[in-house]
């Protein structure tokens, strides 16, 4: 049982670090890319529907992206969504292709992503310490219900502890490594 629990708390707390990665990735750092168009969604007959499964993105210069639809009738849909997000672009729209032109960075926008990025790496670290939290009440759970002992359970919660430490760590290293890509000029 403890093993199980702990198993799950590794497995939750990797999800959750994959989550901020992916979130890093999003924020923009000199060159576009494709991956920063992950979390949008466009409404395509009536659903939300990621437009990474509506289009295909292509990254035609370094602060060019070109999003081709698969299907011609949700053009507008697509560059609505381009348009209200927080990306900072502008989509200019042919009929065929939406051209996604990203401006150069200043450093005040440079700031700003820093600023973003360190939220989405507390929202990481927050989110591995409630799955250790819930894994800890699960813990505290198998010793009141007299299935394993008091010492087993205090060797659980530091090989618990260890995992937090780890992920945690592993979230700060991401966060550095942003903060060095968003500051490279």
């Amino acid at each position: 049982m403890i093993n199980e629990t702990l198993n799950d708390a590794d497995q939750k707390m990797a999800k959750a670090v994959e989550v901020t990665r992916e979130d890093f990735g999003a924020i923009r750092a000199g060159r576009a890319n494709p991956s920063m168009f992950a979390k949008l969604t466009a409404d395509y007959y009536g659903t939300q529907t990621p437009i990474q499964q509506l289009a295909s993105f292509t990254a035609q210069e370094a602060r060019v992206i070109l999003v081709a639809p698969f299907d011609m009738s949700s053009v507008g849909a697509i560059e609505r969504s381009i348009r209200d997000s927080d990306l900072g672009v502008n989509p200019s729209n042919d009929g065929k292709v939406i051209r996604c032109v990203f401006p150069e960075l200043t450093e005040d926008r440079r700031k700003e992503y820093i600023k973003i990025a360190k939220a989405k790496s507390e929202d990481g670290r927050i989110a591995v310490r409630n799955i250790r939290r819930n894994a800890k009440q699960a813990l505290e759970k198998l010793e009141k219900d007299g299935e394993v002992g008091k010492d087993e359970i205090a060797g659980a919660e530091k090989r618990l502890d260890a995992l937090t430490k780890k992920y945690t760590d592993s979230i700060d290293e991401m966060l550095k490594n942003k903060e060095a890509e968003l500051l490279e000029v």
